[in-house]
C-alpha cells in the first residue's frame, strides 16, 4: 500500500468557492487598481473638452521646455542614483562575502537599516549635515576654505537617495555573489587570473542577476519619487510635476495624466531591461548551493583600509538617523555644525497635538496589511493548490502594481472616484478608507511573493492526508496550511504595514484634512516650515522606531516558529 507521502495531490476542477474567490479578488484588483490606472491612461490619450483620442497631449508635452528638462532630470538623477548606490554597496558586499571579515553580519544589517527610514523623512536632516551652510561644508570652510555642493539642486536628491536604496542593491548582489559557484573561481585562478582582473572578469559577471535586479529597483524607485524633491525644493522633474499639475492647475488638465503614463512606462521599461540583458545568458551553477566563493583572510593592512572604508560607508549611510535624531532634540540649528541647545519640547508638541498622525498610520497600515495578506494569501493558494481558470490572470494584475508609481495611483483614484459622491454628497475619493486600499493596492505585490514562498513550503501530501481522514477543505486549510504559513503570512504583513506607514506618494494626493492624515503627511507638513522642522523631526523619529520595532518583531516570532517546527520534527 502506497504511503501518504506518495500519493500525489489532486487538483480537480474548479469548485464554485474557488471560481468566486477568483471572480471578488478579480472585482477588487479591477476596482482599486485596473480602472484608476486604466483611467489614467485613458485620459493622457483624449483630446480635454471633445473627450476624443489623441496624441497632440503627448507632443504638447515634448514641445514644453519644463516638461522636457523635468524628464531628462528624472532619468538622470535616477541613473546616477544607480551608479552611486553601486558605489555604496559594492564594497560592502564584496567584503562580507568574501573575505572573513569580522563583524560582517553588523555590517550586513547595519546596511539595511536605510530602508527603515523613507528619503524624504532624512531629506531636511540631510541639508543641516551636508547643505551649503551644513556640519561638514562648515569645517571644510574653516578647514580648507572650501564648500562641496553635496546638497544644491539635483545633487542633493542623488545624495539623498543613493543613501537610501543602496541596500536593494547591497541584498541581492551579497546573495549573488554567496551563490556563485566555486568551481568557475577555482577554473579561472589555475589559467592564471587573480585579484581585481579574477573580481571584473569571473565574479562581478557571475552575481549580474542580482545586481541587475537591485540596479532596476533603484531606478525605478528613485524615477517613481515624489517627496525628496518636493522636500528640496525641487520642482522640475517627473514626479514632482504631475503632482503640482493636478493639485494647481486641476483633474481636468491633461498634462498631469501624460506625465503619469510616461512614470508608468518608463518603470516598466527598466524592469524589462534588466530582464532582457540576462537574457540567453547562462548563471547557473553545478554545485547544489552554489559552493560559495573562497573566503580568504585579509593582512594586517589590507584590514585597516578595509575598516577604514567600511566604517565611512557606515557612517555616511547612517548619517540621515544620526541628523535626524539631532534635529529632533535640537533648540536652534543654523550656520553651526551641531545645534545650540538640546530640548524635549518637539516630542512634547507631537505627542499633545500631533498624536492623531500616530493612531491614523497605525489604523491604515494594519488594515491595507490585513487586506494585503488575506488577498495575497488566497491568491497563492489559487495558484499553487487549484486549476481555476484566470488564477495567472490575478498573479499579473496584482504584481503588476510595482509598476504604477503612488503619484499616479493617486491621480487615477481621483480621477474615478470623486465624481462618485455618498448620499450626503461627499466625494468617495475624499474618504479615508481611499487612503488604506491605495496604501494596500502598492504593497499587495510583496505580501503575495511573501504567501507564494510560504505556501510552496507547506507540502500537499499534508493536505491530502486531512482530507483522506475526513477533514472538509475548509477545515484543512483553518488547521493545517495556515499555521504552516505563519511566518510567510507575518512576513508579509509586516512588509506591508512597515513600508505603508511611511508611504507619501499616493498619501499626499487623497489627504483632504489634517484629522485623517497619517505619520508620513504629517512629517511632510511640519518640515514645509523651518519652525515645524523640530517636531518634523521628532515625528520621523517615532515612524522609524514604529517600523524597527515591527521588523524586528516578525524576525523574533519568525524564529519561533522555525525552532517550534524544527523541534517537532
Amino acid at each position: 500500500m502506497a504511503s501518504v507521502a506518495s500519493i500525489p495531490f489532486r487538483r480537480v476542477t474548479a469548485k464554485p468557492g474557488q471560481i468566486a474567490a477568483v471572480a471578488l479578488i478579480g472585482l477588487f484588483l479591477a476596482i482599486f487598481l485596473i480602472v484608476p490606472a486604466g483611467t489614467v491612461i485613458y485620459t493622457a490619450f483624449t483630446e480635454k473638452g471633445t473627450g476624443a483620442l489623441t496624441f497632440v497631449n503627448f507632443l504638447d508635452f515634448f514641445r514644453t521646455d519644463l516638461f522636457r528638462r523635468s524628464f531628462f532630470n528624472s532619468v538622470y538623477v535616477a541613473g546616477m542614483s544607480v551608479v552611486w548606490a553601486t558605489l555604496i554597496a559594492l564594497p560592502l558586499a564584496v567584503l562580507t562575502t568574501r573575505f572573513d571579515f569580522r563583524g560582517s553580519m553588523v555590517i550586513q544589517t547595519l546596511g539595511f537599516v536605510p530602508l527603515i527610514m523613507p528619503p524624504f523623512v532624512g531629506a531636511v536632516a540631510m541639508q543641516l549635515l551636508f547643505g551649503r551652510n551644513g556640519t561638514v561644508n562648515l569645517m571644510l570652510y574653516d578647514w580648507f576654505g572650501v564648500r562641496i555642493p553635496f546638497m544644491e539642486g539635483l545633487n542633493g536628491v542623488i545624495f539623498v537617495q543613493s543613501l537610501h536604496y543602496f541596500p536593494f542593491i547591497l541584498i541581492n548582489l551579497s546573495t549573488s555573489l554567496r551563490n556563485i559557484d566555486r568551481s568557475m573561481e577555482e577554473a579561472a585562478q589555475n589559467l592564471g587570473s587573480s585579484g581585481f582582473r579574477l573580481f571584473r572578469r569571473i565574479v562581478f559577471p557571475l552575481s549580474m542577476p542580482g545586481y541587475l535586479a537591485g540596479a532596476s529597483l533603484v531606478f525605478v524607485k528613485v524615477f517613481d519619487d515624489l517627496a525628496t524633491p518636493l522636500l528640496l525644493n525641487v520642482k522640475d522633474m517627473l514626479a514632482p510635476q504631475a503632482y503640482l499639475r493636478v493639485t494647481s492647475v486641476g483633474l481636468t488638465d491633461p498634462m498631469g495624466y501624460v506625465i503619469s503614463v510616461i512614470l508608468i512606462i518608463v518603470s516598466v521599461f527598466a524592469m524589462w531591461l534588466s530582464a532582457v540583458a540576462m537574457r540567453g545568458k547562462d548563471y547557473s551553477t553545478v554545485q547544489r548551493g552554489g559552493g560559495g566563493l573562497m573566503r580568504r583572510n585579509l593582512s594586517r593592512g589590507e584590514s585597516i583600509v578595509a575598516y577604514g572604508v567600511v566604517g565611512f560607508i557606515l557612517l555616511l549611510v547612517l548619517s540621515p538617523h544620526i541628523g535626524l535624531l539631532l534635529l529632533s532634540f535640537a533648540t536652534v540649528w543654523s550656520y553651526s555644525p551641531l545645534p545650540d541647545d538640546f530640548t524635549m519640547v518637539h516630542y512634547a508638541r507631537v505627542f499633545d497635538e500631533s498624536s492623531i498622525y500616530i493612531k491614523n498610520t497605525l489604523i491604515y497600515a494594519s488594515l491595507a496589511g490585513l487586506i494585503d495578506v488575506v488577498i495575497g494569501g488566497a491568491i497563492a493558494y489559487l495558484l499553487l493548490r487549484t486549476k481555476v481558470v484566470g488564477r495567472r490572470w490575478l498573479d499579473w494584475a496584482a504584481t503588476s502594481a510595482l509598476a504604477i508609481p503612488g503619484v499616479v495611483l493617486g491621480i487615477g483614484y481621483l480621477r474615478t472616484f470623486y465624481g462618485v459622491t455618498l448620499p450626503d454628497g461627499t466625494p468617495l475619493a475624499t474618504l479615508w478608507v481611499m487612503v488604506v486600499l491605495a496604501l494596500a493596492i502598492r504593497r499587495l505585490p510583496y505580501a503575495l511573493r511573501a504567501c507564494y514562498a510560504a505556501l510552496q513550503q507547506v507540502s500537499e501530501s499534508l493536505e491530502e492526508a486531512a482530507e483522506n481522514l475526513g477533514a472538509t477543505k475548509q477545515r484543512t486549510i483553518r488547521r493545517i496550511v495556515l499555521p504552516l504559513m505563519t511566518g510567510g503570512l507575518l512576513a508579509g504583513f509586516v512588509t506591508s504595514f512597515s513600508t505603508a506607514a511611511v508611504e507619501l506618494s499616493a498619501t499626499l494626493m487623497l489627504i483632504q484634512s489634517n484629522s485623517d492624515a497619517p505619520i508620513a503627511y504629517g512629517i511632510y507638513v511640519f518640515m514645509q516650515s523651518p519652525a515645524g522642522r523640530g517636531p518634523g523631526a521628532a515625528l520621523g523619529v517615532i515612524a522609524v522606531i514604529m517600523v524597527a520595532l515591527c521588523t524586528l518583531l516578525s524576525h523574533y516570532v519568525i524564529e519561533r516558529r522555525q525552532k517550534a517546527i524544527g523541534s517537532a520534527k
